[in-house]
């Protein structure tokens, strides 16, 4: 894929000084949900999340939008698809999340040797993610790939930012697969984000970096882009991983309703 340049911060981000006692003093905060960091009204999904696949080993879940992946630490946010899924499978635990206002495939182990091993596979980054969204506007090009590093935007988290001193590299590989345009004029398309590294926020701040923020996203849209949805329209439709006994390619999907 050809790299895609039209993003709109490379001449904009200011280099900070190299004295910086400020990063001393920031608090390292156990989780970057918003279940930890901003005020809001939780009220998860009363439906339980579909069970995808399990055997002994691990079960995939597909996550509604609006539910947290693990508990919050405030009153009120205890509802997770972690507490759902221990309903269901006692053992259940987390190798991975998604945002609370993300949907899609994620996948727990149930013992600690399957967990010990997914969490490997997630290091070594031999899982395989593909996810969809609905973006504003139509991409000039069909595909591309969107290299910016990020870095937590402290003062707002948990949003983040492009940040080319201090951030973490980060890399999305990005194809449109339908252009739309509703009765009133606003345009839409449907595109195919593949995530080579795993960042918070990674996907929306990508798209959002190249004029295109995803709709419904609270947190990076504005306007006629934030206001097309009620949900924000981001969802993991793919996942693949080895099993962590048999090692066979294991491979699902599950579409948007979006």
């Amino acid at each position: 894929m050809a790299s895609h340049s039209n993003h709109r911060s490379a001449g904009k981000i200011t280099k900070p000084g190299k004295n910086k006692p400020w990063k001393k003093k920031i608090p390292k905060e156990r989780d970057q949900t918003p279940s930890n960091l901003i005020e809001f009204d939780y009220q998860p999904p009363a439906d339980m999340p579909e069970v995808i696949y399990s055997d002994d080993q691990l079960v995939v879940f597909s996550k509604p939008s609006g539910l947290l992946s693990v508990p919050g630490t405030r009153p009120g946010r205890q509802d997770s698809l972690v507490s759902r899924a221990q309903t269901m499978f006692p053992t259940a635990r987390i190798v991975h999340r998604l945002d609370m206002d993300t949907s899609g495939l994620i996948v727990m182990a149930l013992n600690a040797d399957a967990h010990r091993n997914l969490s490997m596979q997630f290091e070594a980054r031999n899982i395989g993610k593909l996810y969809h969204a609905l973006v504003a506007g139509h991409p000039d090009d069909d595909q591309g790939v969107v290299e910016l590093p990020l870095f937590v935007d402290w003062p707002n988290r948990p949003k983040q930012m492009v940040d080319f001193e201090n951030g973490k590299p980060a890399k999305t590989e990005y194809e449109v697969v339908e252009t739309l345009e509703n009765d009133a004029g606003f345009k839409s398309a449907r595109v195919a984000l593949h995530p080579i590294t795993g960042r918070s926020h990674q996907l929306r701040v990508h798209m959002l970096e190249i004029g295109h923020p995803i709709l419904g996203d609270v947190f990076y849209a504005e306007g006629d882009a934030l206001e097309a949805s009620p949900r924000l329209c981001l969802h993991a439709s793919e996942l693949s991983f080895d099993h962590p006994v048999t090692h066979e390619r294991l491979r699902f999907s599950k579409q948007p309703d979006f």
